[in-house]
């Protein structure tokens, strides 16, 4: 539904309704909204936005070993789209209410048995902007064997059944090109570690 064109002073989105359709695991919303196109004409959409809130994934790397860590885990969207639901990704959580260092810290430990030292922050990006609001902070840090204070696997009260991997950058690049490694986040923090030289 498109209405007359408008003047340049009104705004780009007005949100006219808002109904929400879930609160359990995170908050489904539909929302009404005028948008003003490119061309001055306000359009009526319907759109539905799914938040889960904010969250922190985190790559460690051993520069001398030239390995990393990641964890493979059952994932029930990648089996519903009818894709192997086992999937290799780097060690990542919600925040739960905690600053992004933290959490990331935690989960860590919680998923990989290892409790890092320092951590270098990267950037945030929105994963899926078309239809959700979590915003992903990265990470990358160091590690060496005697950081290991526990075998990792998840929290089992949460449902989590975490494989950990230590496995080469290499490997883990040319499971990439593969598609056996086919997790966007887990994608961007190899290549970085990659293209940056930081195993060189």
């Amino acid at each position: 539904m498109s209405l007359p064109p408008s003047s340049p002073d009104v705004p780009r989105v007005t949100i006219r309704d808002e109904t929400l359709l879930s609160d359990n695991w995170g908050r489904l919303t539909r929302y009404q909204i005028d948008y003003r196109r490119s061309d001055g004409r306000i359009e009526r959409q319907t759109r539905e936005v799914y938040d889960r809130g904010e969250g922190a994934v985190i790559l460690l790397y051993d520069r001398d070993g030239g390995t990393v860590v990641l964890t493979r885990q059952f994932r029930l969207p990648a089996f519903v789209a009818g894709e192997d639901p086992e999937l290799i990704e780097a060690c990542a959580g919600l925040l739960d209410a905690q600053d992004p260092e933290t959490a990331i810290r935690r989960e860590a430990e919680e998923e990989t048995g290892y409790r890092v030292g320092t951590v270098e922050r990267l950037w945030t990006a929105f994963m899926t902007p078309g239809s959700v609001t979590e915003r992903l902070h990265f990470f990358i840090a160091p590690y060496e064997a005697g950081m290991k204070i526990s075998g990792g696997g998840g929290e089992e009260a949460e449902g989590e059944d975490i494989e950990v991997l230590e496995m080469r950058l290499a490997e883990a690049l040319e499971m990439v090109r593969t598609g056996e490694i086919c997790d966007a986040k887990t994608i961007m923090l190899l290549q970085h570690v990659a293209l940056a030289g930081i195993m060189s």
